[in-house]
C-alpha cells in the first residue's frame, strides 16, 4: 500500500483520517441533524470528508471506512435496523456516498470497528483474538479472531451488549430483561441513582452535583460523588463492577479470548473498574485494558489510541503492565 495513502473513518461527528499504519493524520468534526432525512445525513458526511482530502491534499485517499451503531447487511451495504439513526433502515448508505466520492466504502458496525482498529493499531495489537466493548449510552461490543471480525451468519453477531445475566432484570431497549446494556450503561447507572434518591430518606451529594435536579443526574455525577466519599453512589458503582464482572466471566468462559478492551464513557470513570484486574473462570483469564476516551495520539504498541490503561495494575508513561495474555510473537 502506498505509504502515503489515507483512509478516511467517519465515526460519530468525528471523522479522523488515517494512514496505512494507524496514525491519525487529521480530524474534522462536523454536527449533524436527522430531520433532512438520511440524504441530507449522507451529503453532511460527503462534504465533511471532501473537506479532509483538501485539507490533507499530501496523501491520496484509498478508502472510506462508516461505523454505524446498529444493525448492518454487509452483502447489501444496507442498516438493516438502528435505534439511534432514524430513518436509515434499509437506506444504502454505502452506495450513497461510494457514488459521490467515487472511492471504496466499507460500511460497519461501529463497534466492530472499533475493535478491528484497536486490534490492529490499538491496544489489543499483537493478540489474535481479542474482546471489545464500548460502555456508554449503550454497551456496544465488537469480536476478533485471528485478526478478522467475527460477524455471523448475517453480520449480525458480536450484540454482546444484549446478553441477558438477569432474567428479572429491568427491560433492555432491545426488549429483553436484564441485559448488561439495561444493567450497566450510562443511562442504567443514572436511572439506578435517581431511583435511589426518590427515596425522601435518602441525601446524597449527587443531587447538589446535578443543580438539584434528579434528571440531570448522569453516570459521570454518580462517578464524582463516589469520589467525595458519597455512600450511594459507591453501592451503586458497586453494583455495577458486579454486573460487568458476570457479563465478563461468561465472555471469557464462552470465547476465551486473549484480552477484554473496554473503552467508551463508562469505562473512563476512574473508581468505575479499578479493583478489576482479571476475569477468571476455572483455569481460564483474560487480561482486561482500560481505553479511556479520546483517540488523540496515534498508536505505538502497547499504548493504542490514547493512553492505555491496565485495570488494577501499575502505570509506567501510559504503558499497560502485566495483565494481558500472551501476544503475537
Amino acid at each position: 500500500m502506498n505509504p502515503r495513502s489515507m483512509r478516511v473513518v467517519p465515526a460519530g461527528v468525528g471523522r479522523p483520517a488515517i494512514d496505512s499504519n494507524g496514525k491519525i493524520l487529521r480530524r474534522e468534526t462536523a454536527t449533524v441533524s436527522f430531520d433532512g432525512g438520511p440524504r441530507r445525513v449522507v451529503n453532511r458526511i460527503v462534504a465533511t470528508i471532501e473537506r479532509t482530502r483538501e485539507n490533507s491534499a499530501d496523501h491520496e485517499l484509498c478508502g472510506v471506512g462508516i461505523g454505524v451503531p446498529g444493525f448492518i447487511d454487509m452483502n447489501a451495504g444496507l442498516i438493516v435496523g438502528s435505534a439511534n439513526l432514524p430513518g436509515f433502515q434499509g437506506f444504502p448508505v454505502r452506495d450513497e456516498i461510494q457514488q459521490q466520492l467515487g472511492t471504496p466504502i466499507a460500511l460497519e458496525n461501529d463497534a466492530n470497528a472499533a475493535a478491528l482498529a484497536e486490534t490492529l493499531w490499538g491496544a489489543g495489537r499483537g493478540y489474535r483474538n481479542v474482546f471489545y466493548t464500548c460502555m456508554g449510552t449503550g454497551i456496544g461490543t465488537g469480536i476478533v479472531f485471528d485478526g478478522c471480525i467475527y460477524h455471523g451468519r448475517t453480520g449480525a453477531a458480536g450484540e454482546g451488549g444484549h446478553m441477558s445475566i438477569d432474567y428479572r432484570g429491568p427491560r433492555c431497549g432491545c426488549g429483553k430483561l436484564g441485559c448488561i446494556e439495561a444493567l450497566a450503561s450510562g443511562p442504567a447507572i443514572a436511572r439506578r441513582a435517581r431511583e435511589a434518591l426518590s427515596k425522601p430518606e435518602e441525601h446524597s451529594t449527587m443531587l447538589e452535583l446535578a443543580g438539584g435536579s434528579l434528571e440531570n443526574i448522569n453516570s459521570h455525577i454518580v462517578g464524582r460523588a463516589h469520589a467525595a466519599g458519597d455512600p450511594i453512589a459507591t453501592r451503586i458503582l458497586k453494583e455495577t463492577v458486579d454486573v460487568l464482572t458476570v457479563w465478563l466471566g461468561n465472555i471469557v468462559d464462552l470465547l476465551e479470548p486473549d484480552v477484554i478492551i473496554m473503552g467508551g464513557g463508562v469505562a473512563s470513570i476512574p473508581p468505575l473498574l479499578a479493583d478489576v484486574t482479571y476475569v477468571k473462570r476455572g483455569n481460564r483469564s483474560a487480561g482486561i485494558i482500560r481505553q479511556p476516551r479520546g483517540m488523540e495520539h496515534g498508536p505505538s504498541a502497547p499504548r493504542g489510541y490514547g493512553p492505555q490503561r491496565a485495570i488494577g495494575n501499575r502505570v509506567s508513561s501510559g504503558h499497560a503492565e502485566a495483565v494481558e495474555g500472551p501476544r503475537i510473537r
